[in-house]
């Protein structure tokens, strides 16, 4: 989900993805860059598992609190 990222902003622009699709990420791991009309910032994994699929690309404009990509979690 894209995070808030300020309390003016409102959309940023997926800059580039991290991870790739089938990598594993642990929750606080730097998982996207993204630019705002201020500055690019890094987003981290609210969870942990497996990047599973994108669904925001790089360059598209994404609203906050929209999906950008599924984590599959890992079986224990």
């Amino acid at each position: 989900m894209m995070q808030q990222l300020g309390p003016d902003v409102e959309s940023g622009v997926i800059v580039v993805w991290l991870k790739e699709i089938g990598e594993t990420v642990a929750k606080g791991d730097p998982l996207v860059e993204v630019e705002t009309e201020k500055a690019v910032l890094e987003m981290e994994a609210l969870d942990s598992g497996v990047l599973v699929e994108t669904i925001s690309g790089v360059g598209t404009e994404v609203p906050v609190g929209a999906v950008i990509g599924y984590l599959e979690a890992q079986d224990q």
